[in-house]
C-alpha cells in the first residue's frame, strides 16, 4: 500500500476546495483502517464552507457518510477483520474524514454492510440515522428521551400514539420515519414533495401532506389527522417556519427536535420542550446509545426495518464534490443522497 493517498482539503476557512494528498494513517487499538468505496455528501459540509462554523483548523478534510472495506485492524481487534465490508460515522480529522482514499474508524461504533446493500446504499446511512436516532432516543436536553426500539422488547412502545415528522424526503428524515415505525407510532405523519409520497409511505408514514401548503393549512391538517395530541415532532428542516409549525402542533406537553439551532422566532411556551441534536457518537451522552445502535444496525438492515436513501452517484470521485455541495446549496436534491466515490478520483 502506499503511504500517501488522494484527499480533498478545505484549504482555509471560507476557502475553496482542492485535490491533494494525504498520508494513510495507521489504526490504533480499537481502530480499523478502511480503504473507503462511497462516501455520502450532507449540507453541512457547504455550510462549513460558507460559514466558516464548527471548525477552526486548517486545511481540514470533510466527509462524514462512510462505506468501504477493512484493510488492517489496530491492536485489540475482534469482530472485524479485513475484507470486511463496513460502514461509519465518520470525523472532521484529517485521519478520520471521509473525503479521501483511506481513513480509521473506531469498532465500537462500525458496523458490517448486509451482502445485499451496496458501498453507495451504505454510504446513506451513518449520518442520517445519528441524527434521527439521537434526536428521537438521547436524553433531554439532547433528544426527546423515547425508549429506543433497538431490542423486541422495546419495539411498538409507542403504538397508537401520532407522530409528526417534517421534511420526510431528506435523509435524515426517511431515518427518522423508519425508526417511529419501529417504536409503534401511528399515525406516522410527515411532509414532502408529493412526489415522494409512495417513497415515504414505503418507509413507514401514514400521510404524506404537501411541503408546499402553508404552515396554517399544515397546522390545521396535521392537528385533524393525529386527532389534536401531538406529543412528538420531528423537523428534519428546521428553518424558522417549519420550527413554529412544529411548535404550533404540539401538545402542552409535547417535544420538539431540530437538526439546527432554534429560530429567535419561536417562542417557547412552558410545558413544551425543544432539543437541538447534533447527530455525534463522540460524545460522552451519546457514546452509549451509539454503541448499541451500531451493535443493532447490521441486524436491523438485514431485516429491512431499515432501508438506506436512495442513491445518486456523482462521476469525479472527490472531485465531484464541490459541484455537489452547490446544488445541496441550491435546495436541488430531493428524495435522493449524493454519493461520491473516492476511488475514481483522478
Amino acid at each position: 500500500m502506499s503511504a500517501t493517498q488522494k484527499a480533498l482539503w478545505l484549504e482555509s476557512k471560507f476557502g475553496q476546495f482542492k485535490v491533494g494528498e494525504n498520508t494513510v494513517p495507521t489504526p490504533g487499538a480499537g481502530q480499523v483502517l478502511v480503504r473507503v468505496e462511497a462516501t455520502g455528501l450532507n449540507p453541512v459540509d457547504w455550510k462549513v464552507q460558507k460559514y466558516g462554523i464548527f471548525l477552526e483548523k486548517y486545511p481540514a478534510i470533510l466527509g462524514t457518510d462512510i462505506a468501504g472495506v477493512v484493510e488492517a485492524v489496530g491492536e485489540g481487534v475482534t469482530g472485524f477483520a479485513t475484507s470486511d465490508r463496513v460502514l461509519f460515522q465518520g470525523a472532521w480529522e484529517k485521519d478520520f474524514a471521509g473525503y479521501q482514499q483511506h481513513t480509521l474508524s473506531e469498532v465500537e461504533i462500525t458496523a458490517k454492510i448486509p451482502a445485499e446493500l451496496s458501498y453507495d446504499q451504505a454510504a446513506t446511512i451513518p449520518v442520517g440515522i445519528a441524527a434521527a436516532v439521537g434526536g428521537l432516543y438521547l436524553p433531554k436536553p439532547h433528544g426527546a428521551n423515547l425508549t429506543p426500539p433497538l431490542d423486541p422488547s422495546t419495539q411498538g412502545k409507542y403504538a397508537g400514539k401520532p407522530i409528526v415528522v417534517l421534511g420526510g424526503a431528506t435523509s435524515v428524515g426517511q431515518f427518522a420515519i423508519q425508526f417511529a415505525k419501529l417504536s409503534g407510532f401511528s399515525p406516522i405523519i410527515t411532509t414532502a414533495s408529493l412526489k415522494n409520497d409512495q417513497r415515504l409511505k414505503a418507509l413507514g408514514a401514514t400521510h404524506v401532506l404537501d411541503r408546499h401548503l402553508d404552515t396554517g393549512t399544515l397546522g390545521m391538517q396535521i392537528t385533524v389527522i393525529a386527532q389534536g395530541i401531538v406529543e412528538v415532532v420531528f423537523d428534519a428542516v428546521s428553518l424558522a417556519d417549519t420550527q413554529q409549525l412544529g411548535y404550533d402542533v404540539l401538545a402542552a406537553i409535547g417535544h420538539l427536535t431540530l437538526v439546527l439551532p432554534k429560530a429567535d422566532e419561536v417562542k417557547e411556551i412552558k410545558g413544551k420542550s425543544i432539543s437541538t441534536v447534533f447527530g455525534v457518537w463522540t460524545l460522552p451522552h451519546s457514546r452509549d446509545l451509539g454503541k448499541k445502535l451500531y451493535s443493532k444496525l447490521t441486524e436491523l438492515l438485514e431485516s429491512g426495518a431499515l432501508r438506506p436513501n436512495r442513491v445518486e452517484v456523482l462521476p469525479g470521485g472527490l472531485r465531484g464534490v464541490a459541484t455537489g455541495l452547490r446544488r445541496l446549496e441550491a435546495d436541488q436534491v430531493s428524495g435522493v443522497k449524493l454519493v461520491v466515490r473516492p476511488q475514481e478520483t483522478a
